[in-house]
């Protein structure tokens, strides 16, 4: 393609955020109708994107150059591979369908809240769509800006705390990302990702270097104990921002560790393996018994994605290459999974102005086709076949148990406990009595309550598109493999198993 088709997806909708700002405020709804517009053309440019793609090609596809700052190798160099390629789709569906996810339910500043969303779309797609180190940092920490704006206008009534909390950790991290860039480009003259794969760098440097891009990505996956701000940020975000964060902004530390950790500094990753998995796993098993004891949904929901990231950083650093596959391929489930789910709990919040399981009861009863696309979801999440959630887990605990059977026993406790919890979930919001909890008319019957209560079009349609895309990627996900395994082998540098199939070899 003969179009800068990725500079086109990371500017238009900042273009369509500066359109927006020319809006008149008794005019905002043609803000939110312009920012859904914008995001659909970008949604079709992703899937173009894709259709384009060459998926045996291992290099980085529609590949650009602008220059930028000269002298100084900060250069606007954007490509995708089979790795960035799928969760700059990821971006693309989650930024339009947040954008109508929450069409009923955003009913003040809706300009300003279009600018921002907008704004948070340039910089995810442009950070995955980065190959120079210094702009993919502009764009990492560029997320925080729109992201701290919407919790802190349209959150809750703690959000100023939950915001700063937010904003101080994964800005703390980052700066030493920041310190390790400067570093690579006075000892190497270059931030081009792809110029930096053909030098050596001597094994203290790796650790060096290692260490401030590893603590920005375990703030932003996150890793226990850096995890804190996660559970506070998501239960005071509005729905649309628990949606982004969760599906799109953790999936920026796992995919920076495979993108730059893995590939640029293998020795010093195999050198920190261990003491990750140990941190990964503790992780895992603490979140999934602290998510048994909440009582509001929406931080039930962010300690489960705690334990999900905990098994993603598991199989990235068992070195396999079915693993790592599989952590890519549970990133992008998570991503749709934990938005569906913060979507589902958003459309309740709604309705009933509770996120209290103990207020919960009946819901199937009263909203059938709400209560089977929520078991779905959490199906899903459990990992149960024919989801995606199914695929991703198994190639990670396959893979992960041959090189690492402790960590991967331990593990799968945490995922049993999660089952648990989610099925709990389950059984005490759908099922029983209808609550007397949720301030519905008494005067009013079953059919009466389905009748009000019902899914409006655009919730309906957000829910019903994440539905069926879990389950199709639950039956064929050959179509994402062939692509990710494709750049891990040559941009990872892990090499397929050698001959007998026992050990992978690992390419440092």
């Amino acid at each position: 393609m003969k179009i800068p088709i990725l500079s086109l997806m990371t500017l238009l909708p900042l273009l369509a955020a500066f359109v927006c700002v020319l809006v008149r405020k008794q005019n905002s709804e043609n803000a939110r109708r312009i920012a859904g517009f914008a995001s659909c053309i970008n949604l079709f440019l992703a899937v173009s994107l894709w259709i384009f793609f060459d998926e045996h090609n291992s290099d980085f596809q529609f590949y650009e150059s602008h220059s930028w700052v000269k002298n100084a190798s900060i250069d606007f160099q954007l490509g995708v591979d089979g790795i960035s390629l799928f969760f700059i789709i990821l971006s693309a569906l989650l930024s339009t369908l947040m954008i109508f996810g929450t069409w009923y339910s955003v009913k003040e500043r809706l300009r300003e809240y279009s600018i921002f969303c907008l704004v948070l779309q340039t910089f995810m797609i442009g950070c995955f769509a980065a190959t120079n180190l210094f702009l993919f940092y502009i764009f990492f920490e560029g997320v925080l800006i729109p992201m701290f704006l919407i919790i802190g206008i349209w959150g809750g009534d703690k959000r100023i705390y939950a915001t700063l909390k937010f904003f101080l950790y994964t800005f703390f991290g980052s700066v030493f990302m920041l310190l390790a860039i400067l570093k690579i480009y006075t000892e190497f003259q270059t931030l081009n990702f792809i110029d930096l794969q053909n030098f050596h760098i001597g094994f203290n440097l790796q650790i060096l270097l290692f260490l401030g891009f590893a603590f920005s990505f375990m703030i932003k996956t996150p890793i226990w104990p850096l995890h804190t701000w996660l559970s506070d940020a998501h239960v005071e975000a509005p729905s649309g921002g628990s949606v982004l964060l969760a599906g799109i902004l953790l999936k920026m530390g796992g995919y920076g560790f495979i993108r730059f950790c893995l590939s640029l500094f293998p020795e010093a990753s195999q050198f920190f393996a261990p003491y990750i998995i140990f941190l990964s796993v503790i992780g895992i098993i603490w979140a999934s018994l602290i998510a048994f004891a909440q009582s509001d949904i929406k931080r039930l929901i962010a300690y489960s994605s705690i334990a999900h990231m905990g098994i993603v950083t598991l199989g990235i650093f068992s070195f396999r290459i079915n693993a790592l596959v599989g952590s890519v391929v549970q990133m992008i489930s998570h991503g749709l999974v934990s938005s569906a789910l913060f979507f589902s709990v958003g459309m309740l919040y709604d309705r009933f102005h509770t996120r209290e399981i103990n207020n919960f009861g009946g819901i199937l009863k009263i909203m059938p086709n709400f209560g089977v696309m929520f078991i779905i979801f959490i199906f899903a999440s459990i990992g149960l076949p024919f989801t995606s959630g199914f695929v991703g887990e198994i190639l990670i605990l396959i893979d992960s148990f041959s090189v690492r059977p402790i960590a991967t026993f331990f593990a799968c406790f945490g995922m049993v406990f999660g089952a648990a919890y989610m099925l709990t979930l389950v059984g005490k919001l759908l099922y029983g009595k209808l609550s007397t909890e949720l301030g519905l008319d008494s005067r009013l019957d079953i059919d009466d309550y389905s009748l009000h209560l019902s899914l409006k079009p655009l919730e309906k349609f957000v829910l019903i598109i994440l539905s069926v895309i879990i389950l199709v990627l639950g039956v064929y996900t050959k179509p994402l493999m062939v692509p990710i395994r494709k750049a891990i082998l040559k941009h990872s540098l892990i090499k397929s198993e050698v001959s007998g199939g026992v050990n992978s070899v690992y390419a440092g």
